[in-house]
C-alpha cells in the first residue's frame, strides 16, 4: 500500500488490513513490527477520515446556515407580502365603503331630483293654468289692442304683435299668437 494514497484518503480500512497481513507474511519479521506498521497505517487512515468527516461537517454546517438565512429571508418576504396583502384588503374595503357611500349619495340625489322635477312639473302646470285664466281675462278686456280706434291702427298693431310673439322668435308663443289672432278678428268685425 502506498503512503501517498493513505494520506490522500483513497484507502479503506479493509485495504489497510489486507496490506498489513500481506506485509507480515512476506517480511517474516516479528509480530510487533508488523502490528506497529498496521497501527501506523490505521492511524493515518483514521486521521484522513477525520479530516474528511470534519470537512463534510463544515460543508453541512455552511449549508445549514445558508438554508437558515434563506428561510429567514423567505419568512421576512412572506411577512412583507402579508402586510401588503392586508393593506390592499383594507384599502379595497375602504374603497368599497367609499363607493357605497357615493352610490347612496347619488341615489338620494336622483330621488330628490326626481321629486324636484315632479314638483316643478306641478308648478309649471299650475302656472300655465293661471296664465290661461289671466289670458282669458285680458282677452275679454282687449289688452293687446287697447287704445286702437280705427282699422289702420288695428292692422299696424297686429303686425307689430306678430313680429314680437311669432312662434319662430325667441319670445314667441303659439298660444299667445292664437289669443292675439282671436282678439284681432273680434275687433276687426267691430270696427
Amino acid at each position: 500500500m502506498d503512503v501517498q494514497r493513505i494520506k490522500a484518503g483513497d484507502v479503506t480500512a479493509q485495504e489497510v488490513t489486507a496490506d498489513t497481513e500481506a506485509y507480515r507474511e512476506s517480511s517474516g519479521r516479528g509480530l510487533d513490527e508488523a502490528a506497529e506498521k498496521e497501527l501506523q497505517a490505521l492511524k493515518i487512515w483514521l486521521f484522513s477520515e477525520n479530516i474528511r468527516v470534519q470537512a463534510e461537517q463544515k460543508k453541512l454546517l455552511e449549508m445549514e446556515n445558508r438554508l437558515l438565512k434563506e428561510r429567514m429571508q423567505f419568512q421576512e418576504e412572506m411577512k412583507i407580502l402579508n402586510q401588503k396583502v392586508t393593506a390592499s384588503r383594507q384599502r379595497l374595503k375602504q374603497d368599497e365603503q367609499f363607493f357605497e357611500k357615493k352610490m347612496e349619495i347619488l341615489k338620494d340625489g336622483f330621488s330628490s331630483l326626481d321629486a324636484d322635477r315632479k314638483a316643478f312639473e306641478r308648478e309649471k302646470e299650475a302656472f300655465r293654468r293661471s296664465m290661461r285664466d289671466a289670458d282669458v281675462q285680458t282677452e275679454e278686456k282687449g289688452v293687446f289692442f287697447a287704445g286702437v280706434r280705427n282699422q289702420l291702427a288695428l292692422k299696424k298693431r297686429y303686425k307689430d304683435l306678430l313680429k314680437i310673439y311669432h312662434p319662430d322668435n325667441l319670445a314667441g308663443d303659439k298660444e299667445m299668437m292664437q289669443r292675439i289672432s282671436r282678439e284681432y278678428e273680434s275687433l276687426k268685425r267691430m270696427l
